[in-house]
């Protein structure tokens, strides 16, 4: 008798050991988006840094919050038509369609002045702002964008764009990236560089841009930087990123399974302390 009671003791003991769920809002544009459908790619992907680190922790219920073409003064604009629910932990991946679209990056006392949503700065403050309000104990990781080469959706060749190699409405890609690395940096958020990472340069994103040499008309295969002042015409060239172009990144913008793996490689050892 005293052993079964000590059995069952030892079983109500051990059974308050679960291991800890938590639910992971990730928020973004595209490249968080593709993470559930990669048949936009081109079906180029099998899984997007969501589904890699849910993999990685079964635990972990992910809800994808991304948007096609988003970015973080859109996201701050229309954030309460979006439902976002509350979650244990956010992340916020933005900031590339921001510098394309051209909108103000400001400064740090844009963010702490609270100043709306006229800057990425103060868009952000908004974002940050509502998600405290939706869990004030939630734990927020910041993603930088990636740096970008000239990117040509797969789906349509007219949409496309150049690299971060270059300014856009007098703005670098990377002021950015140190915007998101300084927010982080004030609010004690865990933050992931991707603008800064090793492996991710412009010259890792593709292997090469297949283009019509100016002079003979014959398409060659032209490394970065040396596609940059040649001309593709969408309604005349063929896709310029054959499947064997792909590196980091599948389009010259967003990542391949490769680039997903390393952006899913950021995130495990925050998701790991988490979960601890």
């Amino acid at each position: 008798m005293k052993k079964l009671a000590f059995l069952a003791l030892c079983l109500i003991f051990f059974s308050g050991f679960n291991p800890k769920s938590l639910t992971w809002v990730a928020i973004g544009d595209s490249i968080t988006y593709l993470n559930d459908h990669p048949d936009e790619t081109g079906n180029r992907i099998s899984k997007g840094y969501l589904s890699l680190v849910q993999d990685k922790f079964p635990d972990l219920e992910v809800i994808n919050k991304g948007y096609n073409g988003w970015t973080a003064v859109k996201i701050a604009t229309e954030f309460e038509k979006l439902e976002i629910p509350k979650a244990d932990v956010y992340s916020i991946f933005l900031g590339t369609n921001d510098w394309w679209g051209g909108r103000p990056v400001g400064t740090l006392q844009d963010y702490l002045g609270n100043t709306g949503v006229g800057t990425v700065h103060g868009a952000f403050r908004v974002i940050v702002d509502n998600l405290k309000s939706l869990n004030g104990q939630a734990k927020i990781i910041l993603i930088t964008p990636m740096q970008r080469v000239d990117f040509v959706y797969i789906n349509d060749y007219k949409n496309n764009a150049y690299g971060s190699y270059r300014e856009k409405n007098g703005q670098q890609l990377e002021q950015f990236a140190n915007a998101i690395v300084s927010i982080a940096n004030y609010e004690k958020f865990n933050v992931v560089d991707l603008y800064h990472k090793k492996g991710m340069g412009h010259a890792d994103l593709v292997k090469f841009k297949r283009l019509k040499d100016p002079q003979t008309g014959e398409y060659l295969k032209y490394k970065y930087p040396d596609f940059i002042d040649i001309n593709f015409d969408p309604k005349k060239d063929e896709y310029p990123y054959p499947a064997k172009s792909i590196k980091v990144t599948y389009d010259g913008l967003h990542p391949s399974d490769k680039g997903y793996r390393m952006i899913a490689k950021e995130l495990y050892p925050i998701f790991r302390e988490m979960l601890r």
